[in-house]
């Protein structure tokens, strides 16, 4: 097959909510109906012993919660789909963050009893700067839930969007009868106990036809009234509006009963975009180029605890990836053979023989790979917009037992090139600074210092309110800059130079001395830092 055909069948997508609206079990139908799994577990199936795939951490089943990024690839209706469900806590933000820079569109999961919530609200912010297109799945209809014609009007005024209903719930929760789909004038007839495989569910065609009558009975009539009303004053489904990330097609359904789920994924491999191109510093790259390039948006070490090994997830945005291929790792100018590249089903990956614009493939990282760098076959390109934020929060790090220093210090460097934390080491003194977004970083750490290395930490408050990365053009302003402020300055995981300013008066006072350093609060202007 061409290669182009190959990058149209791509559909690259993440799946974004509220913490608690659903999102992983939605992401186990998914991988359920791709045939990637024979049996959905759930994020709380303690009896069982199921647990969810994409939460394939031991952090993450024992909390019921997702912490880290998981990609998962499975082929759907002649698709390869590349699903990569993010964390939904807020302390993970910055991961969530950088993941929606490696997809093309995403899946908003809402609570239909919740509505639109904080951290929805945020990530929807973060995919319109980048104009990525939503589709919306309203969840939990086994449940009550809101009116949905009040659900519609409720996410337009919360989120600025244009809503197209494409499936509409009869009832809710205990009165739930069914789904009707506008685009096909179907109606999905409801039946409980079939959330754990896959499940024909019984399909009336024709609203206006006898079967529809008599299986509604006596809401036939409100039936029809509310679904007329919803085709008479909806929006027209605009494609464009769509990609242009103005409109969002929604459906309704139950990720924990698997129903309505297969009717959203079968809208959405047709409707949403195949890779996009991607800007660098040397303009747009178009997906259907033939020279291979890439970028690094995520690392995660210790998928296989016990080779202690380190993966680079890269996506690819042009060209192909074949096994044995040479590319340029761009910042460190060097050019390295990847003959055991591989591909994802959660914590589990296989080698890859070959990969296209769109997919997601992991590098094994011996310390050399960071977040952000661009890979290619020769080209000296940098793709554009891998955050690295500053942190709100920061902790001394020590030892619990003085003899485990050097194992913190590995675990320390390697967690902090995945992007779970930031590690700040102090240029006057041997003192190491975690920074991170939320308190659960601090504690998914210190899980894993001691689960992966062996080595149990202690946390202590430091008297840190942010940090700045520094940089100027001049040296000689650079060097007498690092000499004043030594006691203040730290090298971060990449060996660039930080100010950790005390408060926030420290910090006005050393802007306005210094006029001519930049100080940044996200790290892609940085000055590397000298001793």
């Amino acid at each position: 097959m061409e290669a182009t055909e190959q990058v149209d069948k791509r559909r690259t997508f993440a799946i974004i909510s509220h913490p608690d609206a659903g999102k992983t079990t939605v992401t186990e139908k998914l991988l359920l109906m791709g045939n990637a799994i024979q049996l959905a577990g759930t994020v709380k199936a303690k009896k069982s012993g199921r647990q969810a795939k994409s939460d394939w951490m031991a952090l993450e089943q024992q909390r019921g919660i997702s912490v880290t990024t998981s990609v998962m690839q499975f082929d759907y209706q002649g698709h390869v789909v590349n699903l990569l469900d993010t964390p939904g806590h807020e302390d993970f933000s910055e991961d969530t963050y950088r993941t929606l820079t490696a997809v093309d569109s995403a899946v908003m999961v809402i609570d239909g009893a919740k509505g639109v919530e904080p951290r929805t609200r945020k990530l929807v912010e973060i995919c319109r700067m980048r104009d990525t297109p939503i589709v919306t799945l309203v969840n939990k209809l086994d449940r009550e839930c809101m009116d949905p014609l009040d659900m519609i009007t409720h996410i337009e005024d919360e989120l600025q969007v244009e809503c197209t209903p494409i499936s509409w719930p009869i009832g809710s929760g205990r009165s739930l009868r069914g789904i009707y789909r506008f685009d096909k004038d179907e109606l999905k007839l409801y039946e409980q106990g079939h959330g754990s495989t896959t499940f024909n569910y019984d399909v009336i065609q024709g609203l206006h036809s006898p079967e529809a009558k008599e299986w509604l009975g006596a809401d036939y009539d409100d039936s029809m009234e509310m679904i007329e009303l919803v085709k008479g004053a909806g929006h027209e489904v605009d494609q464009q509006e769509y990609l242009e990330g103005r409109q969002t097609p929604v459906f309704f359904g139950s990720a924990l009963q698997n129903f309505g789920i297969t009717d959203l994924m079968d809208v959405f491999v047709k409707k949403a975009p195949s890779p996009l191109e991607r800007e660098t510093n040397e303009g747009m790259v178009s997906p259907y180029s033939d020279s291979f390039s890439g970028f690094v948006f995520k690392i995660q070490a210790n998928m296989d605890p016990q080779h202690r090994d380190r993966i680079a997830f890269l996506r690819i945005c042009s060209g192909a990836y074949r096994k044995g291929m040479k590319m340029r790792h761009v910042r460190i100018d060097r050019d390295i053979k990847i003959a055991d590249a591989v591909t994802f089903m959660a914590g589990d990956r296989a080698r890859v023989e070959e990969a296209y614009a769109g997919d997601i493939i992991g590098l094994h990282n011996h310390g050399t790979i960071r977040i952000g760098d661009t890979f290619t076959e020769g080209e000296k390109l940098q793709f554009k917009g891998v955050p690295n934020f500053a942190p709100e929060l920061f902790k001394r790090v020590r030892p619990k037992n003085p003899l485990h220093a050097k194992r913190l210090q590995t675990g320390i460097k390697q967690l902090s090139e995945e992007g779970v934390t930031q590690v700040f080491s102090m240029m006057s003194n041997k003192d190491v600074i975690l920074g991170a977004i939320g308190q659960l970083q601090f504690d998914l750490v210190a899980f894993r210092l001691a689960n992966e290395y062996g080595a149990e930490c202690a946390y202590e408050p430091c008297n840190i309110y942010t940090v700045r990365w520094v940089d100027s053009d001049d040296q000689k302003l650079m060097r007498e800059f690092c000499a004043r402020t030594q006691s203040q300055l730290a090298r971060d995981g990449g060996d660039h130079l930080a100010l950790l300013a005390t408060s926030r008066p420290n910090l006005q006072i050393i802007e306005e001395r210094w006029p001519d350093v930049s100080f940044s609060s996200s790290r892609e202007h940085a000055s590397i830092a000298t001793p």
